[in-house]
């Protein structure tokens, strides 16, 4: 399904280039591993997440725009692709040479002086210079293999991300050969970062890096020649999977045939030590058909992401987070049965500040009840290791009705929700995926129960529906809405879209829930529309929305006109945002915020006024095309009056007052960090204290 061209769309030039937004969203996140207020630790692990985000970014978003230019293809609202994408280049190398700054000139001499040291080279002592020989010796040289470039020996297919070394070499081997370059890749299976003995540093957290080891004894793998450089460098490449949906039989086969190919995309950035000579880093961009504004030069590990493991290596809680425990609903602290307390209240879940152990619990008891007769359920990102999927395989085995929908093309989740797909058939549960062509993104859980009412045996349908995904990791460190409700009507909306997704027919008019592709985006506008009527005669039009991306320039327009009738929205938007706020006579009374914080905010609120009625929908779908046209999605109202002030009170309001996370965005798209002025307003330390003491 497309959008509706009839309505209006925001001009171009009243929209902000997505690319440069995610860009802008990076950089928020660097502030907070700047952040002297943060404690040590976490500060590395966001400079690692800013490296895993500018990882994707390069895989997908640069490699999409870098085909775009090859195939001279007009991007809308961008007159000229090849600008763009040279900016892209200077704003990426900008946010790179921060981001070492910040891990050379503070983090790690903050680390030493609490004793967690990573030893240099230079500076190794005999004795660990001997142990780190025999490390060397033992743990790499028998899994490496180093590649003499010849006529016989030509460069080799490198994996997507991985670390290699190029070495400058002089002098001839066994066979007389002269060839004076090498490359020797690093197995994944080697750490990148390896902890040494507490006695041979002297600190109990002494570490030293993989990298620094095979500059070390490199030599020892070209017995009589002679090295005269080693350099480390890592080659990022296209990762986006192509399926051709008119012609594919079998989507499950079709995509593990690509997955194979992930690895050896086009090369879309080279990364290399500030060290490299020119001229073998001229030689490998050649060899990746790169140019040298594609080349990014490190002062450092070229793999930052690998360092996101230390601080689970590292036992000093004084440099971490406050541990936190999340509570439970009180009403599920009293009744052991859950299926009654869902018949009894709706159940609304605010992760991570509660649990989302009921969530497990229900599926664990909906396999062992013998009352429930069939589960259904979505998959798009679970992970490799979910007790979610062991008790779905559980109740296949147990004999029960079990229908999945897995998500394919889950973006790098293929591989585990493959392997979980072949898992659940091997049990007997029957398992789909989905509608070619529209991912499916919706969380949904359906359990069907036998149960009695008033003397005769009915069947009564249990569901929960969520702004996040099936992953139980994630949801310890995303901030989601969950809803268990016994709810007659909602539980016949999601059996509908469950049977839309698993047989044929046509879409129904749902009573309740807002499905994409056919009636969310179309509702959405309706809303706003209905608030700018409103506004427009006088009363007052409200809209707060909270969601991770704002791209969808009709829903912008509509926002706009909205605004220009008078209506004051909050736009509380984690990432990506194509709006332009307080731009006098088109946007003044829209503002957006950002929140980044210790928490990932991942939840979709949406809240209009209504004429006093304050309708309060929660999603799983954010404000942009891809979510609206092409995924299959699940928008859901609060209906119950007392969790609906809880959505407002939790998932809304605290976020406006926030004055320590914040981050306000101009017309231009430029953030400011707001400052507490007076008494500090924390949305994520507020909830936390709320729920978890």
């Amino acid at each position: 399904m497309i959008a509706d061209l009839s309505l209006p769309t925001a001009a171009p030039e009243n929209l902000l280039n997505r690319e440069l937004s995610i860009l802008a969203f990076q950089r928020r996140v660097l502030a907070q591993a700047a952040d002297s207020n943060v404690p040590l630790l976490e500060r590395l692990k966001y400079l690692c997440i800013v490296s895993s985000n500018l990882d994707e970014f390069f895989e997908i978003r640069v490699a999409g725009l870098r085909e775009q230019i090859k195939q001279g293809a007009t991007i809308p609202g961008v007159a000229q692709p090849v600008t763009l994408y040279r900016q892209l280049c200077r704003e990426i190398h900008d946010v790179i040479a921060e981001q070492y700054h910040l891990l050379n000139d503070e983090i790690l001499p903050a680390l030493a002086a609490e004793n967690i040291i990573f030893l240099r080279r230079s500076l190794w002592t005999d004795a660990q210079r001997d142990w780190i020989r025999s490390y060397f010796e033992n743990e790499v040289m028998p899994v490496i293999t180093p590649v003499g470039l010849d006529p016989a020996h030509p460069f080799p297919r490198l994996l997507n991300k991985s670390l290699n070394f190029a070495v400058e070499l002089d002098g001839k081997d066994a066979f007389g050969r002269s060839s004076n370059i090498a490359i020797v890749q690093a197995p994944r299976a080697l750490p990148r970062v390896i902890k040494l003995p507490a006695e041979l540093t002297g600190v109990e957290n002494g570490f030293v890096f993989l990298s620094s080891v095979v500059h070390a004894f490199v030599g020892e793998l070209f017995s009589g020649m002679s090295v005269l450089g080693c350099y480390q460098f890592r080659v990022t490449r296209n990762s986006d999977l192509f399926v051709d949906e008119e012609e594919v039989k079998d989507l499950r086969k079709a995509l593990q045939g690509e997955l194979q190919q992930r690895n050896f995309g086009d090369a879309v950035r080279l990364e290399v030590a500030d060290n490299c000579s020119p001229h073998i880093t001229d030689f490998l961009l050649q060899q990746f058909g790169l140019t040298r504004e594609e080349c990014y030069r490190v002062p450092g590990i070229v793999n930052m992401v690998r360092l996101m493991q230390v601080p689970d290596w590292v036992n000093r809680p004084d440099l971490k987070f406050q541990p936190f425990q999340p509570s439970l609903p009180k009403s599920l602290d009293k009744h052991a049965d859950l299926f009654a307390e869902i018949r009894t209240r709706d159940i609304l879940l605010h992760h991570p500040f509660q649990s989302f152990a009921p969530v497990i619990d229900l599926l664990k008891a909906a396999a062992d009840d013998p009352q429930v007769v069939a589960i259904r359920m979505t998959v798009y990102r679970t992970g490799n290791d979910s007790v979610l999927m062991e008790n779905l395989l559980r109740a296949a085995r147990k004999g029960k009705e079990v229908n999945v929908v897995v998500e394919l093309m889950a973006r790098f989740d293929e591989e585990a929700n493959i392997n979980w797909a072949a898992k659940l058939e091997d049990a007997g549960a029957h398992v789909v995926y989905g509608v070619v062509g529209y991912k499916t993104h919706a969380k949904m859980l359906l359990i069907v129960r036998r149960e009695e009412d008033r003397g005769r045996q009915v069947l009564r349908r249990y569901v929960h529906l969520g702004t996040g995904n099936y992953h139980p990791r994630t949801t310890r460190f995303y901030t989601d809405f969950g809803l268990l409700t016994a709810n007659e009507e909602i539980g016949e909306d999601v059996h509908e879209v469950f049977k839309q997704l698993t047989g044929l027919g046509r879409a129904e008019e749902l009573k309740h829930v807002l499905q994409a592709p056919f009636s969310l985006q179309p509702t959405i506008l309706a809303l706003i529309n209905r608030e700018a009527e409103i506004a427009s005669q006088g009363r007052k039009g409200r809209i707060i929305a909270k969601m991770n991306a704002l791209l969808e320039p009709q829903t912008i327009q509509a926002l706009y006109l909205a605004s220009q009738a008078g209506v004051e929205i909050d736009l509380i938007v984690r990432g990506a945002c194509s709006l332009r706020p307080g731009v006098a006579g088109l946007s003044e009374n829209i503002k957006v915020r950002s929140i980044i914080g210790r928490f990932l905010e991942h939840s979709r609120a949406f809240y209009f006024y209504a004429d006093g009625e304050e309708k309060v929908y929660l999603s799983s779908a954010d404000w942009m095309e891809r979510n609206f046209f092409r995924r299959i999605e699940a928008c859901f109202p609060v209906l119950d009056s007392r969790l609906k002030r809880r959505v407002i009170r939790e998932g809304l309001k605290p976020y406006l007052t926030d004055n320590c996370m914040a981050w306000e965005m101009d017309s231009e798209g430029q953030y400011k960090r707001r400052t507490p002025r007076g008494a500090r307003n924390s949305a994520q330390e507020w909830l936390m204290k709320e729920f978890c003491g």
